[in-house]
């Protein structure tokens, strides 16, 4: 097993020893998406692919506390930021614009990117990086940036 999953599995077992409701039906949510592309691709995810998974649930919660927001809805909007906060208990600390910024000079150098047909060459280099640490939306948009400029 890998240890996010068991990581998640003893978060869970501490969450329904504490009586706390909210934070374990996230956990038991992060585990269900887990376990659903195990038994999907019938092989037990590694700590890279739960990462994975985790950080596509915390992107589609920022989406979903954006259009709550807009619809006026800020209870539902609450309750996705929640959520977000207890995932990102699991992934690894955030990039800072900086340290995102020099990662991607540096993929840029090494592919030898030079225009913006070379954007996936620079995005394959950096997306183990910065995977769980950074939102790949904005890391593309800076890529944009440099490559156009």
């Amino acid at each position: 097993m890998s240890t996010l999953k068991q990581e998640l599995t003893d978060a869970m077992k501490a969450a329904m020893k504490g009586g706390d409701k909210k934070r374990l039906g996230v956990i038991r949510l992060a585990q269900a998406a887990i376990k659903q592309i195990e038994v999907d691709t019938r092989e037990e995810l590694n700590d890279e692919q739960v990462l994975a998974v985790l950080d596509k649930m915390v992107k589609q919660r920022r989406d979903s506390a954006k259009q709550y927001t807009e619809a006026g809805r800020p209870e539902l909007a609450e309750q996705e930021d929640y959520e977000i906060t207890v995932l990102q208990d699991y992934l690894p600390e955030a990039l800072s614009d900086e340290e995102i910024e020099a990662l991607i000079k540096s993929a840029i150098a090494d592919t030898g990117a030079s225009s913006m047909q070379d954007m996936g060459k620079v995005m394959g280099k950096l997306k183990a990086q910065v995977q769980g640490r950074a939102d790949m939306g904005a890391v593309s948009g800076k890529i944009k940036a440099l490559l156009t400029a």
